[in-house]
């Protein structure tokens, strides 16, 4: 079997701790999270809890793909981590991956990063209309989401468990997890008004986050709820 891995530097002091971890993930470390697609065990090391993701195993077309055309999921969410960092955009911070490959196909594969304690995540603004503060957190988000499309930065898994909010002195702060689907591009109306459709299905909730785009986006707030509507229903009904 075949290694492959990248540590960011404050880390690599750790790298046999890392190594350790990887190895005994199996029977080590304690399970975090939605454990139904992948596997998510938290660790601590010098102090710290990280984080490590353990991809599945994927099928047959994958594991060739992955292995000579694709970059691994694992992979592409350590480097996605840096470039929204070097981008001023809040994500946990990437400790490392790991990919295992043999000579025919790609196997197994995990991302390292430090946990973030957050404070709630968007999902709960959609179930909880009455969570305090909600309009507040709401707007905030909305401008999150403006930085991120004026940034060239279209987050494909844009969905209510994939932002982690924390407030901090009074200000709300938000932090992209589950990054493997990402693409970096300059931002149309269209691509802008799709990014919304994973969010939620109430329309009260698509209305204020619509007023408040509008006013960053210098454009009718009806012509924006309109696009978001539209690919909200759209999305919803596939």
């Amino acid at each position: 079997m075949q290694l492959i891995k990248k540590i960011s530097k404050p880390y690599v002091a750790f790298e046999s701790q890392l190594d350790v971890f990887i190895a005994d993930f199996n029977t080590q470390g304690t399970p975090f999270g939605d454990q139904d697609r992948n596997s998510l065990k938290l660790f601590s090391l010098n102090g710290k809890t990280v984080n490590i993701k353990s991809f599945r195993i994927p099928n047959l077309v994958n594991k060739i793909a992955y292995r000579f055309f694709r970059k691994s999921k694992a992979q592409r969410s350590f480097e996605y981590a840096h470039k929204l960092l070097e981008l001023k955009i809040g994500t946990p911070q990437p400790i490392a991956y790991y990919a295992f490959n043999t000579s025919l196909a790609f196997n197994k594969s995990y991302y390292i990063s430090e946990q973030l304690d957050c404070d709630l995540t968007f999902r709960e603004l959609t179930r909880e209309h009455d969570y305090p503060n909600h309009e507040t957190i709401l707007r905030a988000f909305t401008r999150f989401t403006f930085e991120l499309h004026e940034k060239g930065v279209y987050f494909l898994d844009h969905s209510p468990g994939n932002t982690l909010i924390k407030e901090i002195d009074g200000a709300y702060h938000f932090y992209l997890v589950d990054l493997n689907r990402m693409e970096f591009k300059p931002m149309d109306f269209d691509a802008r008004m799709k990014n919304f459709e994973r969010l939620t299905p109430h329309k009260s909730i698509v209305e204020t986050m619509s007023d408040e785009y509008a006013k960053l986006y210098d454009a009718p707030k009806d012509k924006i709820f309109d696009a978001i509507w539209t690919n909200t229903k759209t999305f919803q009904e596939r």
